[in-house]
């Protein structure tokens, strides 16, 4: 029987150090035969070796010199940089590759003097089939995580572009020409006009043609937010800033409109004690969560949108100067449809086919008469409310050729009629005004958009009216239009 004596003699025998490196040795060859591919580099992140098996699966050709080559110019995903900074190791790890992930292990590699010379990686991908579940569940998390992008991104993407800002009127012209110019410019658009006229799409379309297209577009509708969460809305939400407020915090509009556009729907309906914040996000580029002492730095391009008068507004005191001055660096306004009544025939042309094919339905068509009722009603509610005639009609009738009668029956045209030379049929339904009365508007209109038109500059003006600059004058002192 041995004793303590012979135990302790023997094991004094044994090199210690051989046997450690054989185990060392051992446990390599072991780990690269179970793995899909193994790796060295020095302390400089070099590659020193890589085996046959990482090659094909980087698909990397055997005869092709990498060693010397920084790791991350041909694995460009690698952390093995981190492992010689910390001189720690990653036990466990998911690297991407193109489309592939590989589940990898990266370990440090000392001298005798425990120095840091560099670091060996083995990458497990099939041949360790109880990695397959995590690997399968991360690789299905990463696909889910992709496809919930792409559709935020596709929602946060501009809906509308400026073909869909449909006339040829000179004042739609003017307008498309002023948003065409806004979206060369990274600067805040103010739009002004009655509800329905297109403020919306006119915003999209802006954001679509700008260099911040491939960036996010979000709209906030301020009428449409209750005011105690408007704050929470536009500047986010710490971790527990109030009760029931949630765990991880809210990012604002203006974090998830980070490097696109916010459209700020209605902005004339914004609360006064709100508005300085406003001014200081749009000033600063900076905001502050609800309940945070930390200011966010954010790049965010502002389009505004109302339909009341901000100026007037301003001077009743209940909108800041300084607000308003800061939004008014190009202001667009947008004419109501029934100054552009000879918009009506295309755009009733463009909706129409629009209805026909999101329904799968026929195209329909307007009788002369039925377009003649259309050009002289007023258009209260603009675009959408022409929109949504036209919808109404699809709904309740399923004649091909719509005619005046149909109209007529869904149209308020006693009390909202402007005259114009239609049908005799259908005079019962105008309301009669002096002939006198009705010419002045008409060149009031003409000379107005003229006037748009070349920027308020009266000598083309009169060249485009095909009128002497003289006469221009004229008319302008008679129909009291600011020279």
């Amino acid at each position: 029987m041995s004793t303590a004596k012979d135990s302790t003699d023997s094991f004094d025998d044994l090199n210690a150090s051989d046997i450690r490196q054989q185990a060392v040795r051992s446990m390599f060859s072991m780990f690269e035969s179970l793995c899909e591919g193994a790796l060295i580099v020095d302390k400089y992140a070099r590659i020193v070796w890589m085996d046959d098996k990482y090659r094909n699966l980087l698909h990397i050709d055997k005869d092709k010199h990498i060693e010397g080559e920084v790791v991350s110019d041909i694995i460009p995903n690698s952390l093995m940089y981190k492992v010689l900074e910390t001189g720690k190791p990653t036990l466990l790890d998911i690297m991407p590759f193109h489309d592939q992930y590989f589940v990898v292990t990266r370990i440090p590699l000392l001298d005798k003097e425990n120095r840091l010379i560099g670091a060996f990686a083995f990458v497990f991908y099939d041949s360790v089939q109880y990695l397959r579940p995590l690997v399968s569940k991360f690789e299905r998390m990463q696909t889910e995580l992709k496809e919930a992008r792409q559709a935020l991104a596709q929602h946060r993407a501009a809906k509308y572009t400026f073909t869909q800002f449909i006339g040829s009127s000179p004042s739609c012209l003017e307008v498309k020409r002023l948003a065409r110019r806004a979206s060369q410019l990274d600067t805040t658009v103010l739009l002004l006009g009655e509800t329905g006229t297109g403020k919306e799409l006119l915003a999209h379309a802006i954001h679509a043609s700008s260099t911040r297209s491939d960036k996010p577009m979000v709209n906030l509708n301020v009428a449409a937010i209750p005011e105690t969460l408007l704050e929470a809305e536009f500047f986010g939400v710490a971790p527990g800033a109030y009760t029931g407020a949630e765990r991880k915090g809210r990012k604002g509009k203006f974090e998830l409109a980070d490097g696109g556009t916010l459209f700020l729907d209605e902005v004339g309906d914004m609360p006064l004690h709100l508005q300085p914040k406003l001014l200081r996000a749009l000033q600063e580029q900076e905001i502050e969560p609800l309940g945070s002492n930390k200011v966010i730095k954010v790049n965010v391009r502002v389009i505004a949108a109302t339909s009341r008068n901000l100026q007037q507004m301003v001077e009743e005191g209940e909108f800041r100067s300084d607000l308003y001055f800061r939004l008014n660096v190009l202001p667009i306004t947008l004419p109501p449809l029934r100054e552009r009544l000879q918009d009506i025939r295309v755009l009733c042309d463009f909706i129409i086919e629009d209805i026909a094919l999101r329904n799968g339905l026929p195209v329909k068509e307007i009788s002369p008469e039925a377009a003649d009722i259309l050009a002289r009603y007023t258009w209260p509610g603009n675009v959408r409310e022409f929109r949504n005639v036209l919808e109404q009609m699809y709904a309740i009738t399923d004649k091909v050729v719509l005619t005046a009668n149909d109209f007529r029956n869904i149209l308020p045209l006693k009390n909202n009629v402007v005259a114009s030379i239609g049908d005799v049929q259908s005079y019962e339904e105008v309301m009669i005004r002096p002939l006198d009365e009705v010419v002045a508007e008409t060149e009031r209109q003409a000379i107005e958009a003229a006037l748009r038109e070349t920027g308020g500059k009266k000598a083309p003006a009169a060249k485009l009216l095909k009128i002497s600059r003289a006469r221009l004058y004229d008319k302008m002192k008679s129909l009291k239009i600011p020279y």
